[in-house]
């Protein structure tokens, strides 16, 4: 019933644990000692996180259905939230029951892996064969915008996250050349989980390096019409933060070898930099603060995600290409 998981993976996850049960701790003193100052946001943030921490890492742990599944909920709640939000036409509801059907074929094909048509399923089949339904019901007006905005939202929140899963059953076409300290056979027999596990810290610790940085030396803003607190002080510090830490834990966690590993932190750095401005612009255009609010602290799964969508499909499509 239970995935054997690398011994690197498995302290990797107890790491992010006790860091946690820390910040917990930290949280505590900060109520006594200033009884009088709101922390709740703080104490609701840190709740989500150990709400989320324990599901990936459960459905990681339990294999390869359990972790599809859970990643397939994933893009089911982005999408809801996403639909919820954007103005639709009373005729784009009957569309709207085949749009959610692509996620579990999306997902299925992950798990037959089947990537040939995993890679095209939604930006070519779904993008010819959605049109065809909303031609049938015959309403001409509002079309573009009604198959545009519904083909972004799946792209955003089905086929780029799905590469994520993806990682899990990622096998190397050619032996990696991997550092000298390889960290173990389990992980060069079963790369997928250190990777994907690498993936998800880089993108959230790059989530919270840029905001570090942009507080303590952001002038010049990057995109001050999409998201003011955006800056360059903040998205330099951050990618420069990801690639350290993707140097110091990824030839340990996954097949990277060290040059490797600093390159796919700069991949990541900059692509979730990227894929948090799309979301920011997308919830500016529709006039609202949070996509949602599923996640305690964080607002809504697109929140939390959309670094993600831009991430998660350039990381894959690196290592993929790599080995």
């Amino acid at each position: 019933m239970f995935r054997t998981l690398p011994p690197e993976v498995v302290w990797t996850l107890v790491g992010v644990l006790a860091a946690l049960a820390v910040a917990s701790l930290a949280a505590a003193a900060l109520r006594a000692l200033q009884p009088k100052t709101d922390h709740s946001e703080l104490t609701a943030r840190i709740r989500t996180w150990w709400v989320i921490v324990v599901l990936f890492g459960g459905a990681v742990l339990l294999g390869r259905g359990a972790s599809l599944a859970f990643f397939a909920f994933v893009s089911f709640l982005a999408l809801k939230e996403y639909l919820s939000l954007i103005p639709t036409r009373r005729a784009d509801r009957r569309v709207l029951f085949w749009a959610y059907l692509a996620i579990p074929v999306q997902y299925a094909l992950i798990g037959y892996e089947n990537y040939g048509v995993f890679i095209v399923f939604i930006p070519v089949y779904l993008f010819l064969a959605l049109p065809i339904r909303a031609l049938l019901i015959g309403e001409t007006e509002g079309y573009i915008n009604a198959v545009a905005t519904l083909q972004w939202g799946l792209m955003t929140t089905v086929f780029t996250l799905s590469h994520a899963a993806y990682l899990l059953v990622f096998e190397p076409f050619a032996t990696p050349r991997v550092a000298p300290d390889w960290p173990s056979e389990a992980s060069a027999a079963a790369p997928g989980a250190g990777l994907l596990l690498l993936l998800v810290l880089l993108t959230q610790a790059n989530d919270v390096a840029q905001y570090l940085w942009g507080k303590s030396i952001g002038r010049a803003k990057v995109a001050p019409s999409v998201s003011p607190g955006k800056t360059w002080g903040g998205l330099v510090g951050g990618v420069a933060t990801t690639i350290a830490l993707a140097g110091l834990i990824g030839p340990r966690l996954t097949l990277l070898d060290p040059p490797r590993a600093l390159l796919a932190g700069a991949i990541i750095g900059v692509g979730g930099f990227f894929g948090d401005l799309s979301i920011s612009a997308l919830k500016r255009d529709l006039g609202v603060k949070d996509s949602g609010s599923t996640l305690p602290g964080h607002g809504g799964v697109l929140d939390r995600v959309d670094s993600l969508s831009y991430a998660a499909p350039l990381f894959f499509h690196f290592v993929y290409f790599l080995y």
